[in-house]
């Protein structure tokens, strides 16, 4: 299993021992809560750049007997992959540190965190790999002063994205009615493995025409995305107006539109 961010302990100190118990060892016995209501980065797809690091926020409430002391343990939301959550688990995305709690009744506490995603960093070993992009199920864990850890999967899950770059170029300009309009641009994807944007190669992309004075776009054709990226298709010229490519994104990878490219015809 690899843990790509930190689990703190009930102690505040890093506690990534309990997560490697031997398994002729009995695991200390974590604590009797459970978690519902999770919900990461309010429910959007996550996204993240080739470089920069993105914080997004958790909220979730946990539930437990009246008696355990709220201060006895600390917990946070984890973003994970494979059939069950726990030790054994594929992958984790965990918190940094551990959440925020507030006590809204004897049972109850609402809780936040934050989870950082970084495609480049000092440490290599929490980066992110381009392979992890997709969809993560969600789940909670709390772990208490013995080292002990509850865990509860099947919360959810989100996409974590490659964010996608577009650009769109019209010409020539001006051009005369009827005449040939070249459209070119490239799609593109943050590689987190290289720190750059990679071309997206055979995605579908569509060429939007929008009519000067006009506020909606009309879908003038879908091409694809060469083997590099490129996106390359002609039109004949009718109007003044606006032209622009559009990804509609995949599990792995956001959506995009480009920057609105003016053709002046004449």
């Amino acid at each position: 299993m690899r843990i790509r961010a930190l689990v703190l302990a009930a102690s505040g100190a890093v506690a990534l021992s309990a997560l490697a118990v031997p398994a002729a060892q009995a695991a200390p016995a974590g604590p009797a809560v459970t978690f519902s209501q999770l919900k990461v980065n309010s429910g959007k797809n996550i996204v993240v750049g080739p470089t920069a690091q993105v914080t997004v926020s958790a909220t979730y409430t946990v539930t437990k007997p009246a008696n355990l002391d709220p201060n006895s343990f600390q917990t946070g939301p984890v973003l994970y992959r494979g059939a069950t959550l726990g030790e054994n688990s594929d992958d984790l995305l965990a918190g940094d540190g551990p959440g925020t709690c507030t006590v809204s009744s004897q049972t109850v506490l609402k809780c936040s965190a934050k989870i950082q995603f970084r495609p480049k960093s000092s440490d290599a070993s929490i980066d992110l790999f381009s392979s992890e992009a997709g969809t993560w199920k969600l789940g909670a864990l709390a772990v208490n002063a013995s080292d002990g850890i509850t865990w509860q999967g099947g919360l959810g899950s989100t996409h974590l994205q490659r964010k996608a770059t577009l650009t769109t170029d019209a010409s020539p300009e001006p051009v005369k009615k009827g005449k040939t309009i070249t459209v070119t641009g490239k799609l593109a994807r943050a590689n987190w493995d290289t720190n750059k944007n990679a071309g997206y190669s055979t995605q579908p992309v569509k060429l939007q025409f929008k009519k000067k004075g006009a506020t909606t776009w009309s879908t003038v054709k879908t091409i694809k995305s060469s083997t590099t990226g490129a996106l390359k298709t002609t039109v004949k010229a009718t109007a003044d107006g606006y032209f622009r490519y559009t990804f509609a994104g995949t599990t792995t990878t956001s959506p995009v539109n480009s920057a609105a490219d003016y053709i002046d015809v004449r």
